[in-house]
C-alpha cells in the first residue's frame, strides 16, 4: 500500500563571488534562505560557496539543478563585469542572452534620465527566464526552471526570495527540538549514538558551546513527525539525568532563531 507521507523536496544553494572566498564579504544570505524554505517544507540540503569563475558556476549549476528539486544563487547579476551569473546560467542552460522588455521598462522607470550599458546588464537575461521582481532597488533577478538567481546584496536577496517563496511547492516540513546539558560531549556522546541508531528517522546533532562561563552542549533533534520529537527528548532527557545532567528545554529559543 503506498505511503500517504509527503515526498521530501530538496534544495542547494550557490553563494557566487569572490569577496566572499577571499573574507572581505560575509555571506549573509544562507541562514535567510535555509530558514524560509524550512518554513514552506523545503529541505536545504547542501550550500556552496563558489567564485567568479565562469567554469565552475556553469558546472556547478547543471550539477545542482540536476540533484536538487530548486537551486537558488545569490551574487554576480550587478552592472559591473565581474557579475557574471547570468550569461554563466545561460550558458548552462544552453539558451542566448537578450534584453528582458519588461526588465529594461522596471529599470527605466526606477532611473530616470535613460541607461547606460552597465546599468543594462542588469536587464540583460537568459531567453526564457522569468522575472523575480525586486521592490528595493528595482533590478530583477530571474528563474529558468528550478533555478533561482538571485542578488548577492542581502537586502535585495530578501526582497527577491520573498516575492518567490509563496510560489514554491514544498513536502514534508521539518521540526526542531533541543535540549542544553552542562556535559561533555564526550560524556554523553554513547547516549546519543544509542538514541540516534533507536531513531534513525530523526537527526541528532550535538553543538558544544560556553554560554555564561559554563561549558555545555544542545542537543538538535530535527524531524517531519512532531510526536516522534516530543518522544524523543524524552528519552533523550532521561540518558542524561542518568549521566548526572540536569537537562533543559531551549525548543522555544531554537524555534525563535529560525532554526
Amino acid at each position: 500500500m503506498p505511503s500517504s507521507a509527503p515526498r521530501t523536496v530538496t534544495a542547494c544553494m550557490l553563494i557566487i563571488g569572490n569577496e566572499i572566498l577571499s573574507g572581505r564579504t560575509q555571506d549573509e544570505n544562507l541562514r535567510y534562505v535555509a530558514t524560509g524554505l524550512n518554513e514552506v517544507g523545503i529541505r536545504l540540503m547542501e550550500a556552496r560557496v563558489i567564485p567568479d569563475v565562469p567554469e565552475t558556476i556553469i558546472r556547478t549549476v547543471n550539477e545542482c539543478r540536476a540533484a536538487f528539486d530548486y537551486v537558488f544563487t545569490s551574487g554576480g547579476i550587478g552592472p559591473t563585469h565581474d557579475d557574471i551569473t547570468s550569461e554563466c546560467v545561460a550558458q548552462a542552460f544552453g539558451v542566448a542572452l537578450h534584453k528582458d522588455p519588461q526588465a529594461v521598462a522596471i529599470l527605466e522607470a526606477y532611473i530616470p534620465g535613460g541607461l547606460n550599458e552597465a546599468r543594462l546588464r542588469m536587464a540583460t537575461v537568459p531567453k526564457g527566464a522569468e522575472l523575480i521582481q525586486n521592490q528595493v532597488s528595482a533590478a530583477p533577478g530571474f528563474r529558468m526552471e528550478n533555478v533561482y538567481v538571485m542578488a548577492g546584496v542581502p537586502a535585495v536577496m530578501k526582497a527577491m526570495f520573498d516575492n518567490v517563496k509563496r510560489t514554491l511547492k514544498g513536502g514534508a516540513k521539518m521540526f526542531s527540538r533541543s535540549v542544553r546539558v552542562e556535559l561533555a560531549e564526550g560524556v554523553i556522546a554513547e547516549c546519543l549514538s544509542k538514541l540516534q541508531d533507536a531513531n534513525p528517522d530523526v537527526e541528532i546533532g550535538s553543538y558544544p558551546a560556553m554560554r555564561r562561563g559554563s561549558f555545555g552542549v544542545s542537543v538538535v533533534m530535527r524531524g517531519v513527525d512532531e510526536k516522534r520529537l516530543d518522544a524523543v527528548v524524552v528519552d533523550l532527557k532521561k540518558g542524561l539525568e542518568a549521566l548526572g545532567g540536569k537537562p533543559q528545554d531551549e525548543t522555544a529559543m531554537l524555534a525563535g532563531q529560525g532554526a
